[in-house]
């Protein structure tokens, strides 16, 4: 069976894989449900985080990693059993950063307490998983308000991270979010989320405008 990297290597095998993982099948999906019976048979707690989550609460975007949010002992637990069990360092001495040893995909995970974006201190942090999370399909994922005030925060304090900030902006209009879930968010990010809502306002306003016209 080829490894992950070879099927995302080649156009038309990625492109398949793309599809299957939108369906909730393919090597990539196989291989997250893997990952969590590994953690729960662990007793490691978790939630899926990134990408992966935003496909968790319906925007359909491919990814070539899972992103993981653990607490630090869960971390530790994670290195001492899984790893050499099934998983490997994804380069020698990475702390957080693996591979599964059969499928080759890449297992990033992120502690309790860290900072997004940047990683400098801020109001936003990474959240205790147990917490902070809800059981969709199976696997723990990050809650919505959680997912979306930390991908602002990253947005908005690491200029590389600008992709963040779209995902909000697509999120906002794949779960038909309103002004008023702000409320629900920090307050530290609270405007930027208001600016990202007007903009998807505004887009439906021309959207209505061009396509009203279009019918007269």
């Amino acid at each position: 069976m080829p490894s992950f990297e070879q099927v995302i290597a080649s156009p038309t095998a990625a492109f398949e894989e793309g599809l299957a993982f939108f369906r909730g099948q393919g090597m990539l999906n196989n291989t997250l449900l893997r990952i969590v019976a590994d953690l729960e048979r662990n007793g490691i707690d978790y939630a899926v985080i990134g990408a992966v989550a935003l496909n968790q609460h319906g925007y359909k975007r491919f990814t070539e990693d899972i992103d993981l949010l653990m607490t630090k002992e869960g971390l530790r637990k994670f290195q001492d059993e899984l790893v050499g069990k099934g998983y490997l360092p994804a380069f020698s001495g990475a702390k957080k950063m693996f591979k599964t040893s059969q499928e080759n995909v890449r297992v990033e995970i992120v502690t309790s307490g860290e900072y997004p974006g940047d990683g400098k201190p801020k109001p936003v942090v990474f959240p205790f998983p147990t917490d902070n999370s809800e059981q969709i399909d199976g696997v723990r994922t990050i809650t919505l308000p959680n997912l979306i005030e930390l991908k602002l925060a990253s947005g908005l304090s690491a200029p590389d991270r600008l992709k963040d900030l779209a995902d909000v902006q697509e999120l906002i209009k794949i779960k038909g979010l309103t002004a008023e879930f702000a409320d629900s968010i920090d307050e530290s990010v609270r405007e930027k989320y208001r600016e990202l809502y007007q903009g998807v306002e505004l887009a439906r306003a021309r959207d209505r405008s061009i396509f009203g016209e279009a019918e007269g």
